[in-house]
């Protein structure tokens, strides 16, 4: 690496509309970190806050990646940045692909691509979840299922598209497919709809009547685990599931189990949010997915002591003897953007397999535990701007037709 003997250190941020990015802008800037972060957006709420020191206008990655890829690898290029922490899911793909040249530049902290491409797809996924032993829904190939009977669930296998997923696709494209399809016992799907809605063939899993859904953070140094943070989900985006909104730090065995038994099994490197259902049945805790990233639920981790940007950091620059490991659990953080999604979902969607819950009640359910749990993941009083930016970025939003 060039960048030895700057004059400060400084961490590269590519961000977007997530509040990660923030809480990661905040933790980084004040252990005296310098912050850039990087757009194709002038005016995300993120850049009001205090802790961006500095921001960049770069290539959207949706118009072209390899524009993106190397607007990064340019900025990277500075003598003062140390490191890129992967906030969004063309980051890692991106840093592990093209490791070779940021690493000319920077310390990249990510999975190798053979590994990071077993995480992308989630059939290979569930397959070397069953081989290392840890529990995972049936999955299989929406077009090779010939019994519709049970209780189904359609999804993308890969969440990412990008050319080593996609036929259609090359090095300058990039796609993120989030359907999810609810199927009643009995009902087949049109296969070449749904493949072609998706752009390719997506995968078909057993529906989990789950009691609890849980997220399982880690950091990975080449196989061994540096620090882990777990919380129990108690609210999504989506009555249906989704991002954590609502969410309670906990640390439950069986689940630090299941969780590094996977990552050992990939022996991962870098960061890995794992999201998981604990089975009302079983009480197993079955495999959803892994984001190989920052993510959303962050802030409740960092509110309880996880900080893991800054141990990303300490990872990235050579100083991971430094990491110190632990959490206090029962702290909880809402995502208030996320809470108003919820509520909304309540009326605009739909699910043959799960039921909503009563608006009036679920109301209720939201204020009382903002009452009991008054921490916000982007709301701080020593830095009021981003909030404020955020609430007319959700009118501006709820305006668009």
């Amino acid at each position: 690496m060039s960048n030895t003997g700057s004059e400060r250190d400084a961490v590269l941020l590519p961000t977007g509309l997530n509040s990660h990015s923030y809480i990661t802008a905040r933790s980084l800037s004040r252990h005296g970190i310098h912050t850039v972060l990087a757009s194709d957006r002038a005016d995300l709420p993120v850049y009001a806050g205090r802790y961006s020191n500095e921001t960049i206008i770069i290539p959207a990655a949706e118009d072209d990646l390899i524009a993106y890829k190397d607007a990064l690898v340019g900025i990277a290029a500075r003598p003062d940045i140390r490191t890129i922490i992967p906030a969004q899911p063309q980051d890692t793909y991106l840093l592990s692909k093209y490791e070779e040249e940021f690493e000319e530049y920077v310390s990249v902290v990510t999975p190798s691509f053979e590994s990071l491409k077993n995480v992308h797809d989630r059939l290979r996924l569930s397959e070397i979840a069953e081989e290392a032993g840890v529990p995972v829904p049936e999955t299989r190939l929406l077009d090779e299922v010939d019994d519709w009977s049970p209780e189904l669930i359609v999804k993308s296998r890969y969440n990412l598209l990008a050319e080593e997923y996609a036929d259609s696709y090359t090095p300058h494209d990039m796609g993120i497919v989030k359907t999810i399809e609810h199927l009643q016992p009995g009902e087949e799907p049109d296969v070449a709809v749904l493949c072609e809605k998706m752009e390719h063939t997506p995968i078909v899993q057993e529906y989990v009547h789950s009691s609890d859904e849980y997220v399982f953070g880690a950091l990975y140094d080449h196989g061994e685990a540096k620090t882990t943070f777990q919380h129990r989900q108690i609210r999504a985006d989506s009555y249906t599931g989704g991002g954590g909104v609502y969410r309670k730090s906990v640390h439950i065995p069986e689940l630090e189990e299941v969780g590094r038994t996977l990552l050992d099994a990939l022996d991962w490197h870098g960061l890995a949010c794992i999201e998981y259902m604990r089975d009302a049945e079983t009480g197993e805790f079955k495999l959803t997915e892994i984001n190989p990233r920052m993510w959303q639920s962050l802030p409740c981790a960092v509110r309880a002591g996880a900080d893991f940007p800054h141990d990303f950091w300490l990872l990235a620059t050579e100083q991971g003897d430094l990491i110190e490991p632990g959490y206090k659990v029962g702290v909880g953080s809402h995502y208030l953007y996320g809470e108003l999604k919820y509520l909304a979902s309540l009326v605009q969607t739909d699910s043959t397999l799960v039921e909503p819950p009563s608006f009036m009640s679920s109301i209720s359910d939201v204020l009382l535990s903002i009452v009991a749990e008054p921490h916000f993941d982007t709301v701080y009083l020593d830095d009021p701007l981003p909030i404020v930016y955020g609430v007319r970025e959700a009118i501006r939003k709820s305006r668009r037709p």
